[in-house]
């Protein structure tokens, strides 16, 4: 998984003492409500009936037992015992005081987690598949992709008052785990004549009009990639309506001039912004590469004991194939009956983060389904891990 470098680091610890002023002043009164807001939806806060929600990003819900560990400890001290992951593939906490959010950032900070971007109408946590580099039908690791949209979309000038916030995912199998199409921006890396790009969709969405996106460009090549997303975000940063929220994001602005219209404006902003050179040189694109190289898989038995019956059926609900002999994906059910979707208290998120000490080399990944995923583990430990 992508490790911070300096700059990567300087700019989460700059942000947080930035924040950390800002409640200050909040809190003496130097500032109003009205004026704070913005501040606090761009760090991921909200203010709710009773106490403050921050939402926590997990970018494309790749982390490690060490983050897990601290995400489980946040939940203690600042919050009731219990986080919520969330269909962006994020954790959010329901309880936080206003006093201690700057705390909780600077704690979130040491193990390379913020909450820059996740909410305001800006591009929000970048979502992918939760069996990146672990799926057999996959035609490349989604994940460099997805980390090369944060690093560009995380304060971007351009965009960071879009009309409404703005979300992208990145597949690179046939089955989409990720409700890629009903995201504003979804993309489908594929291989066509054996060079890799990607099918983009733009224009989908839930909420109170639900559309799925409309395939936009069926091909486009992967070097041209972060040209192309820009040039879809340029579109819709102009012309996306900003007098109505209702009707502010994109899958309005596609729906009310047509896919062909917003097709051709994209191919012609397009050719524009490939004259600025923002594609990234190919040594940066392998430099963020080489932190998603795979785990030191061992030759190890494909065979699994179906003996024991209740194992049986866990096996066949909650295991899936994994593209290495021997080993096997398993997700944990966030989804107890008569509970909430994506609630796990510290102590089950704190057991997790075990779990992938022990059996899958360090890594969890959360879904979009608001469930958890050890992405590598030996189908010789299924058993114990059951």
């Amino acid at each position: 998984m992508y490790k911070y470098d300096n700059f990567d680091q300087a700019i989460v610890d700059a942000r947080v003492e930035e924040f950390r002023d800002q409640v200050r002043r909040r809190l003496s009164g130097e500032m109003t409500e009205d004026q704070f807001k913005p501040l606090r939806l761009m760090n991921g806060l909200y203010l709710q009936l009773h106490a403050y929600m921050l939402r926590v990003a997990v970018p494309y819900g790749t982390l490690d037992s060490r983050q897990m560990h601290v995400l489980a400890h946040i939940a203690r001290k600042y919050d009731r015992g219990y986080g919520h992951f969330t269909t962006r593939q994020n954790i959010q906490y329901n309880w936080i005081k206003l006093e201690e959010c700057a705390d909780l950032l600077a704690e979130l900070a040491q193990v390379e987690m913020h909450a820059i971007q996740t909410s305001g109408n800006c591009i929000r946590n970048i979502s992918s598949d939760q069996y990146a580099g672990a799926d057999p039908d996959e035609v490349a690791d989604p994940r460099p992709w997805a980390e090369l949209l944060r690093q560009w979309s995380t304060f971007h000038p351009e965009f960071s008052y879009l009309p409404r916030k703005f979300k992208i995912a990145v597949i690179a199998s046939p089955e989409d785990r990720a409700a890629m199409r009903l995201h504003d921006i979804g993309i489908e890396l594929v291989k066509q004549d054996g060079v890799l790009g990607g099918r983009v969709f733009v224009g989908g969405g839930m909420g109170r009009t639900p559309m799925i996106a409309p395939e936009i460009n069926p091909f486009v090549k992967a070097d041209d990639l972060l040209s192309y997303v820009e040039a879809c975000l340029r579109v819709y940063n102009r012309y996306g309506r900003r007098d109505n929220i209702y009707k502010a994001r994109i899958k309005i602005l596609v729906h009310e001039i047509g896919a062909d219209e917003y097709r051709r404006q994209v191919a012609e902003e397009f050719a524009h912004v490939k004259t600025l050179g923002i594609d990234p040189p190919l040594a940066e694109f392998d430099r963020i590469s080489a932190f998603f190289a795979p785990p030191a898989f061992e030759t190890v038995s494909d065979d699994i004991d179906r003996s024991d019956p209740d194992f049986a059926v866990w096996l066949d609900q909650n295991v899936k194939p994994h593209k290495q002999a021997g080993y096997a994906i398993v997700n944990i059910s966030l989804k107890p009956i008569g509970g909430i979707p994506g609630d796990a208290t510290s102590d089950q998120i704190d057991l997790m983060a075990d779990l992938a000490t022990d059996y899958s080399f360090d890594e969890l990944r959360v879904t979009h389904a608001q469930n958890i995923v050890l992405p590598h583990v030996k189908k010789s430990d299924l058993y114990a891990l059951w």
